[in-house]
């Protein structure tokens, strides 16, 4: 927080005032270049009258910004958004009768460079964000829908639907990351924020691409088990945080594409025309149709334009990985679970979840998959069957573990690093693979829901749950806070000193001295990622005496 200061308006109104004059109008407020921050202002000001208006809030204004990760970078986006074609008067004016929009956007700009590019790109979105319930409350995910529908209904290119795609993730990304820095928003309400807009723009982006392939090929048509043509559906299976519901800020999302039959072909759907003549339509199978269908959506989630992009798509968690069939029907799926299925699939599959295309289809989906994630691939059961589960579970966080040392990152990397987020993960997934069958009340697709229900259920003590989901609520937080930074997908912490600080401000610890925050972050987080590496270490490195494996088992004995 500043210090005491003097007025600093005579830097915009004062003439002749020295360099030490300046120093020391702005030392009060944290800035490292205290020559470059006095440059930022005389650019943000303009011209006389937008330079009196400025000078009225810039008290404010610099307050704001010294309590941001990074002042410095706060002054280069204000500079840079007032030279991005707005009107400074207007805005000066709004912003004296403002204060809280005044404060919206210094936090903005002093913590994310991805959000303030936002703004920079579109200055008019800071009287959209100005708009009751805009921040103060999370839209519903019925309510996100029907306005992107509304917005290209009467749009007939494929091209223009999809960049408007791109411009409205960019707005409601914004929207989330804003409530996050202001803690209007807690980390599951944030992570679910972005699942819906992520499931809402991929089931958007499928109906765009479907629509272009019908009208070059025909509907694809299979017959059921009762010998009638009925349309072939199509679903979009979300896998890891997205299928969780607990998606990252700045995430690939995982997908895997599945639809109900190979046997048919596309046959025509518009309707003839005043003579009679049916439109022609290159018939092709559904395989190729389905392949294309795959081919066309991830292209246009993953192309970037000048709008940016919708989303990094990740397939590889698809059957055969990355060298398959981009899609696959479904009893090609039940055919490779039964047969070629590997051990760590069971864990990815459970938080498969449709969230685009035919729920039918992807429900099916579901339903097939079960017996290869809660059955014994060897008919083994109890101890023996946790035995193998843990030692496979423990094998894969080993390699994880080499990889995280090669890198120096065991002990900064939140995702994967020793007690960071994928050891908690490891923990939900090994015990509802192992008693997931027979005990259904600890199923959930969400890590937090899951850690609610091995309580619940008797499996984890009240202290040994709050360990866990406190942990993963910090951590999930840090990442976020890495993530917003450029829109990347990271999560090492930062080494230098300065950006360490930077973080742990942008996590809320109080920027009055900044040293302390980070001292305080760096005390939390090794705490944090002790006391979960604790309990995963019972579990995968001493498992005849973990608790909640013994409790895990011992309730599977009551369901028998």
């Amino acid at each position: 927080m500043a210090r005491a200061s003097p007025n600093p308006a005579p830097l915009l109104l004062a003439s002749g005032l020295t360099a030490e004059n300046v120093a020391e109008l702005l030392e009060p407020y944290g800035f490292e270049d205290l020559k470059r921050a006095d440059a930022n202002i005389q650019v943000m000001a303009g011209e006389p009258r937008s330079r009196e208006l400025l000078a009225k809030i810039l008290g404010k204004l610099l307050a704001a910004v010294s309590r941001t990760a990074d002042p410095d970078q706060a002054l280069n986006h204000w500079e840079r958004f007032l030279q991005a074609g707005v009107n400074r008067i207007q805005l000066f004016g709004y912003l004296g009768d403002s204060p809280r929009m005044l404060h919206v956007l210094s936090t903005i700009f002093g913590n994310s460079a991805s959000l303030a590019q936002t703004l920079i790109r579109d200055p008019l979105l800071v009287y959209w964000l100005a708009e009751e319930q805009v921040l103060t409350r999370k839209p519903s995910r019925s309510a996100l829908e029907r306005a992107l529908r509304a917005i290209i209904e009467n749009l007939t290119s494929v091209e223009l639907k999809m960049e408007t795609l791109r411009r409205f993730k960019r707005r409601e990304m914004l929207r989330i990351g804003v409530r996050d820095l202001l803690r209007l928003a807690d980390v599951p309400e944030a992570t679910a924020a972005l699942s819906d807009l992520a499931s809402i723009l991929i089931q958007v982006a499928y109906e765009i691409v479907e629509a272009n392939l019908q009208h070059q090929y025909g509907t694809p048509m299979h017959r059921d088990r009762n010998g009638k043509l009925v349309q072939t559906g199509f679903a979009v299976v979300a896998m890891g945080k997205l299928g969780g519901g607990e998606l990252n800020f700045s995430s690939d999302v995982d997908l895997i594409y599945v639809y109900a039959s190979d046997d048919g072909a596309t046959q025509p759907t518009r309707p003839r025309d005043s003579k009679g003549t049916q439109p022609v339509h290159r018939s092709i199978p559904n395989e190729e149709y389905f392949e294309y269908l795959a081919r066309n959506l991830t292209k246009t989630l993953a192309d970037v334009t000048q709008e940016g992009y919708v989303f990094r798509v990740d397939l590889r968690l698809r059957a055969e990985g990355s060298v398959g069939r981009l899609a696959r029907p479904l009893a090609d799926y039940e055919r490779y679970y039964r047969t070629r299925g590997q051990e760590w699939e069971r864990l990815a599959l459970l938080k498969a979840w449709p969230i685009a295309g035919a729920r039918a289809v992807g429900q099916t989906f579901l339903r097939l998959v079960k017996p290869f994630v809660f059955g014994s691939r060897d008919g083994r059961e109890g101890s023996r069957a946790a035995a193998d589960v843990i030692r496979q579970v423990k094998a894969v966080k080993e390699m994880i573990d080499d990889k995280m040392v090669t890198r120096g990152h065991e002990r900064r990397n939140v995702k994967l690093g020793i007690g960071g987020i994928r050891e908690i993960e490891f923990i939900v997934q090994a015990i509802q693979v192992l008693c997931g069958g027979r005990l259904s009340a600890i199923l959930d697709r969400s890590t937090m829901g899951t850690l609610i229900r091995f309580r619940r259920c008797g499996l984890l003590s009240g202290a040994e749950q709050a360990v866990l989901t406190q942990g993963y609520l910090f951590l999930r937080d840090v990442e976020h806070k890495l993530q917003m930074v450029h829109d990347l997908q990271t999560h090492a912490l930062p080494e230098a000193p300065d950006e360490l600080i930077r973080c742990a401000i942008r996590l809320g610890y109080s920027p009055r001295d900044r040293q302390a925050a980070m001292n305080r972050f760096v005390v939390d987080y090794r705490r944090h990622t002790t006391s979960v590496h604790r309990i995963f270490r019972s579990l995968f490195y001493s498992p005849n005496r973990s608790r909640l494996l013994k409790a895990a088992l011992a309730r599977m004995k009551d369901t028998r």
